[in-house]
C-alpha cells in the first residue's frame, strides 16, 4: 500500500529476476514519493536493479531445483543477505543484548538479562525469620510454615546474624541436640551467602549452583533482611 509510505522510509525489494510485475509496478510511485529503494536481485541489469538507489547482487549459478524452475538456491542467497543486513544494522545502531532483551522480554535471553532478585524474591510475612535466642524447635516451625527450606536468624533490627537450613538440621540431629532446649544461635550457619535485590537472578542462580545451596537471604546495605529466594523460584521463572 503506497499510502503507508513517506519520503522518510526505505524500501527493500526482493526479486530474483528483478522484473517481477507486482514490484516493477510500484517503481513510479516510489520514485514520486522520494522513497529510498534497496533492491536485492539476481540480475543487475533488470528494471528493479536499475531503478534502485542501492542494488545488492545475490545471483546464483543455478537453482537447486533439478528443473531449474523452483527458486531454491536463490531464496537461500536472499535469506543469507537479509541476515547479513540485519547484523550490519545491529552493529551500526550499536544494538546490544539489553536492547534485544527489551524487545524479547519473554524469551530466555530476556529473562536472563532483565529479571533481578527483587522481581522473584519472597517478601514481608512470607520471609522465614526467627529472632536470636529462639529455640531450634521455633526455627523448625518457622521453616515448616514458610516452606523455603531455611530460616534467617535476625536481631531486633532485622539484621542478619545467620541462617538455618535443612542441611544444618541434619547435622544438628547427627549431634543429638535437644530440639526444645538448643538455641538456634548454637546450630545456625554464620556469615551465610546473601544477595541484594538489584542482583540479576541469573547471578543468584550461579551462586546457588557454585556453593550447592538451594536458598538465599536477601539483604540491604546494612545487612537487614528484605527477602528470601529459593531455587524453585528461579526454576519456575525459566532460569534453570
Amino acid at each position: 500500500d503506497l499510502g503507508m509510505l513517506t519520503g522518510h522510509d526505505v524500501v527493500l525489494a526482493l526479486s530474483n529476476s528483478g522484473k517481477t510485475s507486482e514490484i516493477v509496478a510500484l517503481l513510479p510511485g516510489l520514485k514520486k514519493l522520494g522513497v529510498k529503494l534497496i533492491a536485492m536481485t539476481g540480475n543487475p541489469h533488470s528494471p528493479l536493479a536499475k531503478a534502485a538507489d542501492v542494488h545488492l547482487n545475490v545471483a546464483v549459478d543455478q537453482e537447486a531445483c533439478p528443473l531449474e524452475l523452483a527458486p531454491t538456491a536463490s531464496t537461500t542467497a536472499a535469506l543469507a543477505m537479509g541476515d547479513a543486513l540485519a547484523v550490519a544494522v545491529m552493529q551500526a545502531e550499536e544494538f546490544d543484548e539489553q536492547g534485544f532483551a527489551r524487545s524479547h522480554p519473554g524469551g530466555a535471553l530476556g529473562k536472563r538479562l532483565l529479571l533481578n532478585v527483587a522481581s522473584l524474591m519472597h517478601t514481608g510475612e512470607t520471609v522465614p525469620a526467627v529472632a536470636t535466642g529462639a529455640s531450634l524447635k521455633d526455627a523448625l516451625l518457622e521453616m515448616t510454615k514458610k516452606g523455603l527450606g531455611m530460616t534467617a536468624v535476625v536481631d531486633g533490627q532485622k539484621k542478619l546474624l545467620g541462617i538455618f537450613t535443612d542441611g544444618d538440621l541434619r547435622r544438628a540431629l547427627d549431634g543429638d541436640v535437644n530440639l526444645k532446649g538448643t538455641p538456634i544461635d548454637r546450630v545456625m550457619t554464620r556469615n551465610p551467602k546473601t544477595v541484594r535485590e538489584d542482583m540479576m537472578a541469573t547471578a543468584a542462580l550461579a551462586l546457588m549452583k557454585e556453593h550447592k545451596i538451594s536458598a538465599l537471604v536477601v539483604v540491604d546495605a546494612q545487612q537487614r533482611v528484605t527477602g528470601a529466594l529459593n531455587m524453585h523460584d528461579l526454576l519456575r521463572a525459566g532460569l534453570g
